[in-house]
């Protein structure tokens, strides 16, 4: 026996919302969650929405549930979320100097910034921050 599918009804305004956020958000995370909650609003399970969403049926009702809760707000990411960066901008001035004491050597200036930050980090993590503030000293 098939289980009820929960019907969600929402007013003109907050499909028009819904549909906007769908199609013009910044995120493709925000685009998708718009979409959950349209898809659930037009009467399809969890289990399709999530099927065509490429989620899973709790996170689609996680999703309609906090927009019933919190609107379109509650649909966009929190901040904090993700992982904290190793380099911040408070840490120019010490990569700065370690590249230039050690130009030829990247490694060597990875162990010196190690040395000064307390904290450990790729080759690739240095050089991605080395390229964030060169892109942004020189626009």
């Amino acid at each position: 026996m098939a289980r009820k599918v929960k019907q969600l009804s929402l007013s003109r305004e907050q499909v028009a919302g819904l549909e906007s956020g769908y199609k013009r958000g910044k995120s493709h995370c925000y685009r998708q969650r718009c979409r959950m909650v349209l898809l659930k609003s037009s009467g399809y399970s969890s289990k399709v929405i999530a099927g065509t969403t490429g989620t899973n049926e709790v996170s689609v009702n996680n999703w309609v549930n906090r927009y019933l809760k919190e609107g379109l707000k509650g649909l966009q990411t929190k901040s904090g979320r993700g992982r904290k960066p190793i380099l911040e901008q408070g840490h120019i001035e010490i990569v700065k100097e370690a590249v230039q004491q050690e130009r030829q050597r990247l490694s060597q200036a990875k162990k010196i910034i190690e040395d000064n930050i307390g904290r450990k980090m790729s080759r690739e993590t240095l050089t991605r921050f080395l390229k964030t503030i060169t892109a942004v000293t020189s626009g």
